[in-house]
Parts: C-alpha cells; sequence; structure tokens
C-alpha cells in the first residue's frame, strides 16, 4: 500500500471542543439542502449533502499493550454522500460511508477506522403533525440508521471516530404540543465488515451485516425547557447479545436507566450538567466462546459539570468536569462492576480518538478543567487539563489493554492536557482544524505489566469540506 500518496496533501486543522449538552431529544427536521444539491438544481424534495474530510494523524509513544511505546501515522479519509426524498408525510433516505485508512506498518487497524464504501443508512420515515392532537409531531422510522440519544454517552453517532454505528429496527418518536418528547427504538447493531486486519490494510470492500444475535433498544423523555431554562431527561437503555462467528461478544443482557439535569450554556450565565446511570444484569469476564460463566453485572457511572461564558471579547468559557464510571475491584468474586459504555461517544469529554483514544467512560475516575474561546464567528479554540486515575486499581485500563490483578501498580493514569483550534473558512462548506493531547503518564501508566515508561504525544490536522 502506498503510504504517502493521501499524506501528502492534507491540510492542518485544530477543531474546537466537545459541543454544547444537546438539546431534548425533539423530532429533527429534514437535513437541509446542501450546495451539492443546488448544484444539481435537485428538484423539491429531495435532498442532497455531500462530506469529505481528511485527516492527517500521527501519535508518538502509543499507550496500548498490543504496540506500546511504537510510533504510528496515518492518513484516515472519510467520505458520505446523503439523499432523501420527501413526499407529502413519508420520507426515503440513503447515505453511504466510504471510511479508509492509509497507514505505516507499525499502526494498527481495526473496524473503527476502516469501512470501505458501505451502506450507513438505507430508511422509510414517516412524518405526521397532528397525529394525536393539535400542535403534536410523531415521526417512525424503519430501516438501516444512525442514532443520536440524550447526551450521546450511550448511543451516538460518531462524528470525530472515522467509522459511524449504525443500527438497523424501529424508531418511534412523537413531540407533545408542550414540547414534552418520547422516544423509543429497537434495532440490531450492525457489524462492521471485514475484521480480518490484511484486508483492512487493503480498504477491502465488504458489506456489513446487521447481528441478528443482539438487540438494542431504549425508552427516552425529555421534558421542555423548565425553570430557568433547566431540562430533565429520563431513559433506559438495554442489550440482549449473542456471540456471531464475526462478532464475539460479553453476551451482555443489561438494561442501563439514567438520569440528566441540564442547563445549556448561554453568555452571561452559569450552566450546569448532571447525568447518573446505573447498569445491571448479566455480563461474561470475555469474549472468548469458551467463556460461559454468567456473573451478576452492577455498575454505574456519574458526569458533573458546570460552566459560565462571559460577556467579554472572544466569549470565553470556563468550565469544571468531574466524571466516574465503576471498575471491577474484585476480578474473582463472580460480578462485574465495570460500566460499560455500549454504543457511546467520547471524543466530546475525554479527548481524541482514532489513534489516540486514551481515556473512555469505564474504570475511570476524573476530574477536568476546560476553557473556551471564539475570537471570531468563524474561529473557535480550546484547551482542557484532566488527571485521571482507575476506580478501581484491580481492573484493566480499557484503552489500553493493561492490568494489574493484584493491584500493586496503583491507580493513577496520568495528567491529559488537550487542545483544539477551528477554522471555518467558508461557515457551513469548509472548516479546518488542528488538535493535539498529551499524556503525562503517571503510576499505573508506567508500572503496570506490559507498560512502557514513554508518555503519548497526539497531533491530527483535518480539512472537511461540505457540499
Amino acid at each position: 500500500m502506498s503510504h504517502g500518496r493521501t499524506i501528502a496533501g492534507l491540510l492542518l486543522v485544530w477543531t474546537l471542543g466537545a459541543p454544547a449538552s444537546p438539546a431534548p431529544a425533539q423530532i429533527a427536521p429534514p437535513p437541509p439542502a446542501g450546495l451539492l444539491h443546488r448544484l444539481l438544481a435537485s428538484p423539491d424534495g429531495l435532498s442532497l449533502r455531500l462530506e469529505h474530510r481528511s485527516r492527517f494523524e500521527h501519535l508518538q509513544n502509543d499507550f496500548r499493550a498490543s504496540s506500546a511505546g511504537k510510533d504510528e501515522t496515518a492518513a484516515v479519509l472519510r467520505t458520505l454522500l446523503a439523499a432523501e426524498l420527501h413526499i407529502q408525510r413519508l420520507s426515503v433516505g440513503v447515505e453511504i460511508e466510504d471510511s479508509r485508512v492509509d497507514a505505516d506498518d507499525q499502526t494498527p487497524l481495526n473496524t473503527t477506522g476502516v469501512d470501505a464504501l458501505e451502506v450507513l443508512q438505507a430508511y422509510l420515515g414517516w412524518r405526521q403533525a397532528g397525529a394525536f392532537r393539535a400542535g403534536d409531531q410523531l415521526a417512525l422510522t424503519a430501516g438501516r440508521m444512525t442514532i443520536d440519544l440524550g447526551s450521546r454517552r450511550l448511543v451516538a453517532r460518531n462524528e470525530f471516530r472515522n467509522t459511524i454505528n449504525a443500527f438497523t429496527g424501529l424508531d418511534l418518536q412523537w413531540t407533545s404540543p408542550g414540547r414534552h418528547a418520547i422516544r423509543g427504538f429497537a434495532a440490531m447493531p450492525v457489524v462492521r465488515l471485514p475484521t480480518d486486519p490484511a484486508r483492512l490494510d487493503d480498504n477491502e470492500i465488504e458489506l456489513d451485516q446487521e447481528n441478528d444475535r443482539t438487540a438494542l433498544w431504549a425508552i427516552f423523555y425529555a421534558s421542555p425547557a423548565l425553570y430557568a431554562d433547566t431540562r430533565l431527561e429520563a431513559y433506559v437503555v438495554g442489550i440482549m447479545e449473542g456471540d456471531r462467528p464475526d462478532a464475539p461478544s460479553w453476551n451482555r443482557r443489561l438494561a442501563t436507566p439514567g438520569l440528566r439535569l441540564l442547563r445549556p450554556p448561554a453568555t452571561g450565565r452559569l450552566d450546569f450538567q448532571l447525568e447518573a446511570m446505573l447498569q445491571a444484569g448479566k455480563s461474561r469476564a470475555t469474549t472468548a466462546a469458551k467463556d460461559t460463566r454468567d456473573l451478576d453485572h452492577l455498575a454505574f457511572s456519574i458526569h458533573a459539570s458546570t460552566g459560565y461564558r462571559f460577556d467579554a471579547p472572544w466569549t470565553p468559557r470556563l468550565a469544571l468536569q468531574y466524571d466516574v464510571a465503576s471498575g471491577d475491584s474484585s476480578p474473582n468474586d463472580g460480578d462485574d462492576n465495570r460500566f460499560d459504555p455500549l454504543f457511546g461517544a467520547r471524543r466530546f469529554e475525554f479527548g481524541p480518538t482514532s489513534l489516540y483514544g486514551a481515556l473512555a467512560r469505564s474504570n475511570l475516575n476524573s476530574p477536568g478543567l476546560r476553557v473556551e474561546v471564539a475570537p471570531r464567528s468563524d474561529l473557535d479554540a480550546f484547551v482542557a487539563y484532566r488527571p485521571a486515575w482507575l476506580e478501581a486499581d484491580r481492573d484493566a485500563w480499557t484503552t489500553a489493554g493493561l492490568r494489574d490483578p493484584a493491584g500493586n501498580s496503583g491507580s493513577f493514569l496520568g495528567h491529559q492536557i488537550e487542545g483544539r483550534v477551528r477554522w471555518h473558512i467558508r461557515p457551513s462548506q469548509i472548516a479546518l482544524d488542528l488538535g493535539w493531547a498529551y499524556l503525562a503518564k503517571g503510576e499505573f501508566a508506567k508500572d503496570a505489566p506490559g507498560a512502557v515508561d514513554a508518555s503519548p504525544l497526539y497531533f491530527y490536522t483535518q480539512l472537511t469540506v461540505t457540499l
């Protein structure tokens, strides 16, 4: 594979950070018509959108057990082409994803980076106003789709990651005249293929398949703005999972109820967010076919943050954050207490993923400090700092695959510092990003079995064009 041909032409980028807290789960309007739609003079009722993203990445001193201390470089490319046709209340949508990676020989590849020429979405939708009473909205979607749920911490359409989670099933949303929103979905996760490293290295095309032995479901409620623009969300997300030859599993049978209280950021006022999740059911210790022992699963995760956006030049926002996700403190007691983030996103809180991705919402205890600025309407940036510990020192640092079952390596992972800047060269059409992250390793990250002393440094440059 030629590793230089796609790297040479990429431009530098530094992306702004975590998105503000998402709005309550109301039925989304049809996607806006992009420049491609106008250039092709597409008929009314047909929306077309094309997005291409090129990212150059470099990781010095990989922290993972499988490639500890290695330097890795990759050109990460993703193209999305979406079309949606509206005929009165009916909509038909298709989205094609082409995700490829051109990497050096030291860079391991997996399906979070590569999914060449795939049908990401193919669905039928039905939207109706006044379905049950005047002023309400009802939407039903059936087929293959992507899903953003609430805070996106459990189910999300991936943004930074090169490939995107897809699900096949039914999604029903209803919004009352008073803007109370109720949502329920049941779907099968889509297994990205191929999984063989050699075929991934060649960006081979193989159609993805629904995992017919796994079901993901959710019931979700979001309130309208309450007192002082405070909003409430309540939900239960469940998964029932079985093994497939191409998708070995932990045989999870889990329910995750949660509550989120939030006040979105706005200039000149305090914002906050508090989300608590409890997870219970059954799971297994490994994905090995010979592992047939069910463990009692009981875990939790909490996110708390508060921030203030000043009415001043550059509209700076200062935010304090805290995240904890339980780990399994007793590996041999027949219980599994490690929180499972399911299909959630993590870039917006824990730093860049892709070649990096040092922190995740599992066996983690981490406060944080974040500063965001927007010097101009087309330019924004942030820096963030997080010290991080394992919540249970005998459990794994999950993203690194490192574990000390005896608990003799401490629990401190280190100090993570990251930053991003984004320049909207042409708003909604061309964006240029530059980002970096550094983990000054702590005791566990240096002393756990299989670890190395060197601290990882990651940077990326990215250009996104949307038509």
